[in-house]
This record gives C-alpha cells, sequence and structure tokens, in this order.
C-alpha cells in the first residue's frame, strides 16, 4: 500500500503559530470579535485574505464566522501562485495537508472530477509545497468546518480564459452538492493607505454589486488591485449557478491598522456571496 501524500506546513511558526493552543486562541479571538454574520446555511463563497496572521487574521474571521458550524459536504480553495509561474490551474488531488490542528484531508473524488472537468486543471503536488495562500486560509478552516474536506488548487497566470473555464469546471461538478468556495487574496500592495482604500473600494463595489463582469473588466485593466483577483472572479462567477444572488463585503481593513504604518500598505477583504 503507497503512503498518501501529505503537504506539511511550511508557514507554521512563522507566519502563524506552530502550537496548537497558541494557534486556537488567536483563531478563536478573532472569531470571538466579529460582531455580525450571515448564517452559514446562507453561503456559497468566502473570500479571505492569506497574510500572515497577526495581520490578516483579524479581517479572515469575518469570512470564516459566517460559516461557523455551518454542514458543508467539501471546501473548494482557490489561490493566486506567488512562488512560480504557469499555466492553468494547479490541483492537489490526493492526501492531506497537515495543520497544528491535525490533517485536513483532500476530497479525492471531487478533485478527480475538477481534473476531469478541464484541461485548465491538472494535478501538480510539487507547485503546493512552497505557496502559502492557501495555507493561510486552514487555520481558520479547521477551527470552523473541523470535519469538512478541501480540494486545494492554486491558479498560475490569471487569464481571463483560465478564469472562466475553472468557472464551469466548478459549476458542472458542484451542482447538486452542499460545497464552499473559498477564494484566497489581498488586495493592493504597498500603497499609502489613503490611496489603498479608493484602489480597494472599487473592488469592494464590484463585490457588492456582484458584477462578476465589472470586476473582470477592472482586474483586465488593474491587475495590481488584487493578487488573487483570478481566484475572485472565477468563484464569483460560479457562485450565481451554485445559487447566489448577493455579495456581501463583510469587512475590509489595511496591514497599517496593525503595523501602524500607514504609508505603504496590503489592503485585505472579508467578502460572502450568499443565496
Amino acid at each position: 500500500m503507497s503512503l498518501q501524500p501529505v503537504r506539511p506546513a511550511v508557514v507554521a511558526g512563522s507566519w502563524y503559530p506552530a502550537d496548537a493552543s497558541d494557534l486556537a486562541a488567536e483563531v478563536d479571538r478573532y472569531l470571538s470579535e466579529v460582531a455580525d454574520a450571515p448564517p452559514p446555511e446562507s453561503v456559497v463563497v468566502l473570500v479571505a485574505p492569506h497574510a500572515g496572521l497577526m495581520y490578516s487574521g483579524p479581517v479572515a474571521a469575518w469570512s470564516y464566522r459566517a460559516v461557523q458550524g455551518g454542514a458543508y459536504d467539501v471546501a473548494v480553495l482557490v489561490g493566486p501562485s506567488h512562488r512560480a509561474s504557469f499555466s492553468g490551474v494547479a490541483l492537489y488531488g490526493h492526501g492531506s495537508f497537515a495543520t497544528p490542528f491535525g490533517p485536513i484531508d483532500v476530497a479525492e473524488d471531487v478533485a478527480a472530477s475538477l481534473n476531469d472537468a478541464t484541461p485548465v486543471v491538472s494535478e501538480n503536488l510539487a507547485l503546493h509545497g512552497p505557496e502559502h495562500s492557501l495555507e493561510m486560509q486552514l487555520p481558520f478552516l479547521k477551527r470552523v468546518l473541523p470535519a469538512t474536506p478541501i480540494v486545494p488548487m492554486i491558479m498560475g497566470y490569471q487569464s481571463e480564459s483560465t478564469i472562466r473555464s475553472l468557472a464551469d469546471a466548478l459549476v458542472s461538478v458542484l451542482v447538486g452538492r452542499h460545497a464552499l468556495l473559498v477564494a484566497s487574496s489581498d488586495l493592493s500592495h504597498y500603497l499609502d493607505a489613503r490611496v489603498a482604500s479608493v484602489v480597494d473600494g472599487e473592488v469592494l463595489d464590484c463585490v457588492e454589486r456582484f458584477d462578476a463582469e465589472g470586476l473582470m473588466a477592472l482586474l483586465r485593466d488593474r491587475p495590481d488591485h488584487a493578487c488573487g483577483g483570478g481566484p475572485i472572479m472565477s468563484v464569483m462567477l460560479a457562485s450565481r449557478a451554485l445559487g447566489a444572488g448577493a455579495g456581501r463585503v463583510l469587512r475590509y481593513a489595511d496591514s497599517g491598522d496593525v503595523s501602524g504604518d500607514k504609508k505603504a500598505v496590503v489592503g485585505y477583504m472579508a467578502a460572502a456571496f450568499v443565496m
């Protein structure tokens, strides 16, 4: 019998605590500070940031609090690639992802179906090795949906054809399932906070209006508005066919709210697409 692959938690101990008790205390504190959230049964898609936990965790908590206690068959995660350039979408289709809270299993049947649904998606475990965009979702996901398996995917070049092909594949595979889609994305990088709030506000506006084509046009002209703009657009395009009817921005902040440096910030958005 061959051993199933386990993707290690490569930024545990640097981007977030490696000790389970310390991590639980931090994640639970952020979740406890969420003032309002839509009911979990209404949420089809989450968007959450992926910076170091102390910076983006207070915002990401607003997304994950919205699904805490929900009953999802699978969580499909789509994030951008920071470490490698490639075409298409790299799937991790077997085994599990390690976390300080224990492993999260891959939903291998759903992964196989997505792999078969479009040539844009192909299994490539090696590309997941150094990538942090999905790993930063897992402390929250394991805390709020501890038994839910995942399908991890990272997007390379964020071309419109890749975005639309992935969206179509998500719909074809996930219709009829109680699936949660998660897009991992930060917003603008290293702008003055006042400028960042204006630039990021354009993305927030498209989300609130549930305007996928408007967001596509915005990011076509200015891809620096969001590092994970492609993943956001794929899940947003898929969400309507999967039951979503509205977009909600749950929280916006920037790294300067933690660091105190407002001259060069990274923007963070928590959002949901709901029934």
